[in-house]
């Protein structure tokens, strides 16, 4: 039995101690805030309740696997899983509206043709089955196995399939999401539909190698999931599971250094001057913060792999605004809306290059969840409305702030009646001056640019986890990412296999 130190309590972090528990091992988590979850918070204020990291959830057989990994209690015993159905409305810049089944080729397929004109469900639908064939060929590399040797391949090589030209009489291949859009689904709005997936974190279409179809893929195979109470009750079962494998936590207690001994990781050096001893330490952080800990120049833990976290960029961010309004959640109404840009272009254009003297309106996410725990009575609904931005936008200056709040209500406008008349009051998230920004699923192609660093490092005894280390990709594979970990520990400190 070993002492493992977790640094972190986010969603992977905790998975990893869970199943490091489960496999006999004495685990402590150090937390630097005063709870846990990670990115997966809550806001709360005169008997409403909003999520402010992620609210919806695409994959939940990773979580199904970790808790029947680590307990008895099955996940639905532990949380209410509510399939969202539509999936999502979709609202074009022209004014077309959109309603997806969830998890419904046929019903997909139907609603596209309606909307908007005949043939436009089945290139959608033609499309999705090449998708599905870059999922078989990516899962278990991207979200299964440890990165060696698969990361060359990976990196190198596009897996989604080429498509027949008729007029050539020749295949061509999309290199890009913007080149499918444009080749295959021959429709803006298709295509806006399409990149509406990728800039949900934080990617640029044009630049996104056409391995990002299995984004709209795993929503479309798997649907998409509500965790009534909101996300937040998903962060307190994983918790609870935790404790009840008897891993202890300690919040307010910021990891300052990792110690290293005899040529490995020996433990964790607290803010307060405390050296805890350790045989193995999982890092749940972002890879800047991670050598900052270890002394080490960003990116050198990830030179065994040559697959390395850019730690000197400038991520997108997620800039929110929480809103409580009077009157209760019309019949009919859609958890989430999708506004599309008006100039979808020049949006995506300010996100990779902010500049100009005013931001303009980007798409914005609209959750309206039908759920009466986030909202003190029926006469009162709760709203999140959120929008992928610039991580250079100055947001150190209340203007900025204040022009994107405006400019997310001007888009949500379109969804909400009588919004302003209904408002009682507004809260905005906006990033922190040099946050870390939104991490970017892990994709194959893109000559590894998209790929996340191994879980495995340079410094034996030293282990990543969550959404930043491989697999990566945010909430739906953080449990993935720390069921990797726990399999490197438990066969032992030799194994050197995702190096």
């Amino acid at each position: 039995m070993g002492r493992i130190a977790v640094i972190g309590a986010g969603m992977g972090a905790m998975a990893a101690a869970a199943r490091l528990a489960v496999a006999g091992h004495r685990v402590t988590v150090y937390e630097r805030t005063e709870t846990y979850g990670g990115a997966v918070r809550r806001f709360e204020r005169d008997g409403f309740a909003f999520d402010t990291g992620p609210a919806l959830l695409p994959l939940p057989a990773v979580y199904r696997d970790l808790f029947v990994k680590t307990g008895k209690e099955p996940l639905e015993d532990c949380v209410e899983l509510v399939q969202v159905d539509p999936s999502a409305r979709h609202l074009f810049a022209d004014g077309t509206v959109v309603s997806l089944p969830n998890a419904s080729r046929a019903g997909v397929v139907g609603a596209l043709d309606e909307a908007l004109g005949s043939g436009a469900g089945q290139r959608w639908g033609d499309f999705l089955v090449r998708a599905r064939e870059a999922w078989d060929r990516t899962r278990r590399p991207l979200l299964e196995e440890p990165l060696w040797p698969n990361w060359q391949v990976l990196a190198e090589r596009e897996p989604y399939p080429s498509v027949p030209h008729k007029k050539l009489l020749r295949t061509r291949r999309a290199a890009t999401l913007a080149e499918i859009g444009h080749w295959e689904l021959r429709d803006e709005r298709l295509a806006a539909l399409l990149g509406s997936h990728a800039l949900a974190y934080g990617l640029d279409p044009r630049s996104t190698p056409a391995s990002a179809a299995v984004l709209p893929y795993l929503e479309h195979a798997f649907g998409t999931w509500y965790v009534r109470g909101g996300m937040r009750e998903l962060a307190r079962a994983v918790y609870e599971r935790c404790r009840k494998r008897r891993v202890e936590f300690v919040f307010g207690a910021e990891v300052t250094a990792v110690p290293v001994k005899d040529g490995r990781a020996a433990g964790v050096e607290l803010a307060d001057g405390r050296v805890a001893d350790a045989d193995h330490v999982v890092a749940g952080v972002d890879p800047a913060r991670l050598a900052a800990l270890t002394g080490s120049a960003p990116g050198r833990l990830d030179a065994d792999t040559d697959v390395r976290a850019d730690a000197g960029s400038v991520r997108p961010v997620r800039f929110s605004v929480l809103l409580a309004l009077r009157g209760g959640r019309e019949a009919g109404a859609a958890h989430r809306t999708v506004v599309h840009a008006p100039d979808d272009q020049t949006e995506l254009d300010l996100l990779v290059a902010p500049g100009g003297d005013r931001p303009v309106r980007p798409t914005v996410t609209v959750l309206r969840p039908d759920d009466p725990a986030l909202a003190p009575d029926g006469d009162h609904e709760s709203v999140v409305l959120s929008a992928v931005l610039s991580g250079e936008a100055g947001w150190d200056r209340e203007s900025t702030a204040r022009t994107c709040t405006d400019l997310l209500l001007e888009a949500a406008e379109a969804v909400l009646p009588d919004l302003r008349e209904r408002l009682l009051w507004q809260e905005t998230r906006a990033p922190e001056p040099g946050s870390s920004g939104i991490s970017a699923p892990a994709l194959a192609a893109g000559r590894g640019r998209f790929l996340h660093p191994a879980n495995t490092t340079r410094l034996p005894g030293l282990y990543r986890v969550g959404e930043w280390a491989h697999p990566g990709g945010g909430l739906p594979h953080s449990g993935m990412s720390g069921a990797l970990v726990a399999g490197l520990i438990v066969e032992g400190p030799e194994f050197r296999g995702s190096q």
